[in-house]
């Protein structure tokens, strides 16, 4: 546990109501992404070493993002359904915005209801249901069609 205690206070740790959100990984850009830099981040519960799942921000704007968001984020399973995907979102968009950006993309499959609701609940306004091409990563396992939402702060 002190290894853990130590880690953590390494690493910058973003604190909300319900969740935080501690650093993994930032991800410079480079051809192999786009150019655009990407900001990993674990997602644990308030003040606590209980690591609920993972989400990453994308900064910028391309194709790719089109289609794959400039936000993701996964819980683990047995902690879904406590709104923790939403509240580290907020967490996210404040990053963002922070970053100077006002205009986020973030999408979901059509049948993802869990992320729907909560896209919707960051107030997210369906664009499109669009097919993705196949040339693209999320068309590669699998994920052939999206909803695209906008997000404006």
């Amino acid at each position: 546990m002190e290894f853990l205690s130590r880690w953590f206070q390494r690493k910058e740790r973003i604190q909300g109501p319900v969740v935080d959100l501690v650093e993994e990984q930032i991800i410079e850009p480079d051809a192999d992404n786009q150019y655009v830099p990407s900001y990993m981040y674990g997602i644990y519960l308030h003040h606590s070493f209980l690591r609920v799942g993972n989400c990453d921000l994308r900064a910028g704007e391309n194709d790719e993002l089109y289609y794959a968001g400039n936000i993701g984020y996964r819980i683990n399973p047995h902690h879904r359904g406590h709104h923790y995907a939403y509240e580290a979102c907020r967490l996210l968009l404040g990053i963002a915005k922070d970053l100077g950006m006002h205009r986020l993309i973030i999408t979901c499959s059509p049948d993802n209801d869990a992320s729907r609701k909560t896209i919707e609940k960051l107030g997210g306004v369906l664009i499109e249901t669009t097919d993705v091409p196949p040339r693209h990563w999320l068309y590669q396992r699998g994920e052939t069609v999206k909803n695209i939402y906008y997000i404006l702060q």
